[in-house]
């Protein structure tokens, strides 16, 4: 089973890099505000399949709606941010800035899970940021707004994940999906006036087919969960620094330095490093790092731990309706 879980994860994590092409090949032309508005609307379809046969009772209206505010605003943010690293950075070096959140979202669950970081994991984390100095190496190469924006997005995607963990339990799934992906659009309505470009045809299928690989990486990393062990399918996440360096160099021309991947296998190491631990069991309380199973800036990419839930309630339900 975690031979096919494998070959899931890395189906979706190579779906969520094409979905990265497409991004950057708009990102030439059109504002991220834009392209994330109108990827954000055609998304309204594709998460709505996922809610139609949702079995539990209740209503709309959260039961913790500054967690839910404050998670709304973080993927609304991050997503603008984190198209617009990707539409200006080489592909390679902004998987490698993204492959920080398993770090930020071990540092974020001390205050906001009550998470005990040992000794290890410490290090780890410390180990990691010293891999992102590598890769942007301060003072010896000329950063730019796309770093900023990558670093923002880092942070709004391990706010979302930590928040999720905190809060999944008691909302409905309803509201875990759709009041991020409403922010999401509301925000970017209010300032699309303003970098509106038109567009033809061809790229507002382009804007379609972005939210249909996000749903469709998603969708995969649904089965490679289902089927395989967490600790198993997260790490199929780092396949995409490949695609980085075989899209970046075969469409965009980009080449990317020694000291670039050297930082990035630091942070992949790190990184691993964590899942570990946290999969050996009585290192961690709440695992957050584990249950981070999707990027929380790709519209379209439906929070997986909501459809798991979604599985496991199914299950549950069979079980009781076989149970004389």
């Amino acid at each position: 089973m975690n031979l096919k879980a494998i070959l899931l994860g890395l189906a979706g994590f190579a779906f969520f890099s094409t979905h990265d092409v497409i991004v950057r090949h708009l990102g030439a032309t059109y504002s991220p505000v834009q392209i994330l508005f109108f990827t954000s609307l055609m998304s309204f379809p594709l998460v709505t399949l996922m809610l139609v046969r949702d079995p539990t009772q209740g209503n709309l209206r959260p039961l913790h709606p500054w967690w839910i505010s404050l998670r709304s605003m973080a993927m609304a943010l991050g997503g603008m941010c984190g198209f617009y690293a990707v539409s200006t950075l080489p592909l390679a070096q902004a998987y490698a800035i993204f492959f920080t959140i398993p770090l930020l979202i071990t540092l974020l669950a001390i205050p906001v899970l009550g998470e005990k970081v040992g000794i290890h994991r410490a290090v780890a984390v410390l180990i990691g940021l010293a891999g992102v100095v590598v890769v942007v190496r301060p003072g010896g190469a000329e950063l730019g707004l796309g770093h900023l924006a990558a670093f923002v997005a880092v942070f709004c995607a391990a706010t979302q994940s930590v928040i999720a963990r905190k809060i999944g339990h008691e909302e409905r799934r309803v509201v875990m999906l759709l009041f991020p992906l409403a922010a999401t659009f509301l925000v970017m309505a209010a300032g699309l006036g303003y970098v509106y470009v038109p567009m033809p045809l061809i790229d507002l299928a382009g804007m379609g087919g972005i939210a249909i690989l996000g749903f469709l990486a998603a969708f995969c990393l649904v089965g490679a969960y289902t089927l395989g062990e967490a600790a198993v399918v997260a790490p199929m996440q780092y396949s995409q620094i490949i695609w980085g360096l075989i899209f970046g160099s075969l469409l965009f021309g980009e080449t990317v330095d020694r000291q670039t991947l050297v930082g990035a296998g630091i942070i992949i190491l790190s990184g691993l490093y964590i899942v570990v631990r946290e999969a050996s069991g009585g290192t961690s309380t709440t695992t957050p790092v584990l249950r981070n199973r999707t990027r929380a800036f790709s519209p379209g990419a439906f929070r997986v731990s909501v459809a798991l839930r979604r599985k496991s309630a199914r299950k549950g339900l069979a079980n009781s309706d076989e149970t004389p």
